[in-house]
């Protein structure tokens, strides 16, 4: 593997694992209803995708413009995956060691923002039901929630990764897939 690839994908993955750690911590600390904001969902996404764009932009130019799709790939999925795997792991320490009372309250903002928005789209009062009976017997902050979920973003990583990849490898036909 390229060493470069190898310490750029490091580097911005501690970045993004140390970044996330600190909105997890700012959104904890100043208002937990923060937890069910689409807008800061949005923001995080956003983030990511500009720290995945840069990641590979420096990358490209470190390698003087030759970034064939595995390198880029491999560049993007290593970042992600120990960003990642930081963040589980902050995520699993604070809501299970540290806060777990903070865990039912985002549980009961969740629950009650999802009633608003079904009420707001005019679901049946019997789905709302449905709907807070399942979301009071899910603990999406317990250790095996919170794995199952990591799984799942790294696979919308590798997918987000393989089309980064395409747009960001080099034009040259002559270095392979």
């Amino acid at each position: 593997m390229n060493e470069i690839v190898k310490k750029n994908g490091i580097t911005y993955g501690i970045i993004t694992g140390v970044v996330s750690i600190l909105i997890t911590t700012l959104i904890y600390t100043i208002d937990l209803k923060l937890f069910t904001s689409v807008w800061v969902g949005l923001a995080n996404i956003l983030f990511y995708i500009i720290i995945g764009v840069v990641l590979l932009m420096k990358t490209k130019k470190e390698l003087n413009g030759v970034f064939p799709f595995k390198d880029a790939f491999t560049t993007y999925f290593i970042s992600a995956l120990i960003g990642i795997l930081i963040s589980v792991a902050f995520n699993i320490i604070l809501f299970n060691f540290i806060d777990p009372a903070a865990k039912e309250t985002i549980k009961e903002l969740t629950i009650q923002y999802a009633v608003e928005m079904m009420e707001k789209f005019g679901a049946p009062s019997s789905a709302v039901n449905e709907a807070i009976k399942g979301m009071e017997k899910n603990d999406q902050f317990s250790i095996i929630e919170l794995v199952k979920g990591s799984f799942v973003t790294i696979a919308f990583s590798a997918v987000f990764g393989l089309i980064l990849a395409a747009i960001f490898k080099s034009k040259n036909t002559n270095q392979g897939f």
